[in-house]
């Protein structure tokens, strides 16, 4: 299956399909065959049994015609019998189990590890909570190949989700709305072509071999949130490119704000309590982004979440 074939299946990229089509006939001989393909597709989860079967049931509706697809399912020592339903259903899915303290960090740096040495063409990270649409990982490897079609073959592509009850834009990719305020980030929304974008959520994002063999695992450092921003803005640091594809790929409802730091309702010292928590924003892991990231002005950078905390703002 040549890219030039992968661009005419094209689904839901509309009349932009079209003009990228041309584009691949003319690279075809450069971009090479992408059959057999095989992609990896990566998840963690924790007591979330239903949400998790309902995201392996959207995987049915993902076949691809000549691409192999495997399933590293990290559970993080759930005991509400994921593990028993998952495997009873889709016995398939490798499942890896967890020491119940791993959160999103660790259990995707585990199925990266368990993914890699047999070498996918690409990996698919998948947040448990996501169902995908009908055709959703055909069009993440369309846009790929388009943009391998426009010499950009080492390309993240991110895909957006929405609210399965509203339809707006919960996850997906960001830009950078300040040259000064490096860490202040603005989702983008999805046209009917692919975007450049500076970084993005973890929730659906397609990692070709290219740029996975530079950029490596998510790193150690952060244990819950913050790994896959920082994924994205290394990669770009080490010349890859980070693009959002057409379109929303699934449905994700968006993390409430109750009972968390930014739930403005809560006392100062429990927001404080909540802040310093794995799933909130750790001051170590947070300044290490800053630092890494931020530019010149990281330490202010670093300071200003928790500063506008004291004063009951609410943290952008």
């Amino acid at each position: 299956m040549t890219a030039e074939k992968w661009v005419s299946a094209a689904r839901g990229t509309g009349h932009d399909a079209e003009r990228y089509r041309s584009s691949a006939r003319a690279n075809a001989d450069s971009l090479g065959a992408v059959e057999p393909a095989t992609v990896s597709i990566l998840l963690t989860c924790h007591n979330r049994r239903e949400r998790t079967l309902a995201c392996l049931e959207s995987l049915s509706g993902n076949t691809v015609p000549g691409v192999m697809v495997d399933v590293r399912l990290v559970d993080d020592a759930s005991d509400d019998g994921t593990v028993e339903a998952v495997a009873s259903t889709y016995p398939d899915v490798e499942i890896t189990r967890g020491s119940g303290d791993l959160y999103w960090g660790g259990g995707m740096r585990l199925a990266f590890r368990r993914a890699v040495p047999e070498n996918p063409d690409y990996l698919l990270w998948l947040n448990d909570d996501v169902v995908l649409e009908r055709g959703a990982l055909e069009r993440l490897l369309v846009t790929y190949a388009m943009l391998c079609a426009e010499g950009q073959p080492r390309s993240i592509v991110a895909g957006s989700t929405c609210d399965p009850q509203t339809g707006a834009t919960t996850y997906g990719a960001v830009r950078r709305t300040s040259r000064l305020r490096r860490m202040a980030f603005a989702q983008i929304a999805p046209t009917d072509a692919p975007q450049s974008c500076d970084t993005m959520n973890g929730n659906v994002v397609l990692i070709p071999r290219s740029v996975y063999s530079v950029v490596g695992n998510v790193d150690e450092r952060f244990t819950h949130a913050m790994g896959d921003f920082d994924y994205g803005l290394r990669a770009r640091s080490a010349g890859c490119q980070v693009f959002l594809a057409p379109g929303h790929v699934g449905t994700c409802s968006d993390n409430p704000r109750s009972g968390t730091y930014r739930d403005t309702t809560a006392s100062r010292s429990e927001r404080l309590r909540r802040v310093a928590s794995p799933k909130g924003l750790p001051f170590a892991e947070w300044a290490a982004l800053c630092r890494r990231h931020g530019g010149r002005l990281w330490p202010a950078l670093a300071l200003s979440p928790y500063v506008r905390m004291m004063a009951r703002r609410r943290p952008r």
